[in-house]
């Protein structure tokens, strides 16, 4: 069968931390200083609020930006907090993560042959993804 996986994909090279932490995964009193995963529940005031959009019907797509009102708090905060003024129009774009906005900003400013400078240390995500975007 043909490989259908992409050249660009098949040339990555495994994070190392992926790698440490396959090596660590059944010991014990292995503390986790990593991949900025808590330790503790979500506050319940938080899962409220996710629990009570589900049972208003929030469950379809939003914009690709995101949800207007979202986008809107989020300018309100950054204007507040840092005093930054941001347009939630077209100048705020809501994703899922940081890998994902990563992504995506990489695959909309970068070109085949463009040079970019890592810095170390780095987040594991910045080679792959920069690899990814040509």
């Amino acid at each position: 069968m043909k490989n259908i996986i992409s050249k660009a994909v098949q040339e990555l090279q495994p994070s190392g931390i992926r790698a440490f932490f396959d090596l660590v995964l059944g010991m014990k009193d292995v503390i986790s200083l990593g991949v900025g995963e808590p330790d503790f529940v979500t506050a319940w005031n938080i899962r409220e609020s996710a629990i009570g959009s589900l049972e208003q019907g929030y469950t379809s797509y939003t914009s690709n930006k995101g949800l207007m009102k979202l986008r809107m708090q989020i300018a309100h905060f950054l204007k507040n907090r840092y005093g930054l003024n941001y347009n939630p129009d077209d100048e705020i774009l809501v994703t899922v993560g940081v890998s994902e906005g990563l992504d995506l900003a990489m695959r909309a400013l970068l070109n085949p042959g463009d040079k970019v400078l890592i810095p170390e240390p780095y987040y594991v995500s910045y080679p792959a993804v920069t690899a990814l975007a040509g």
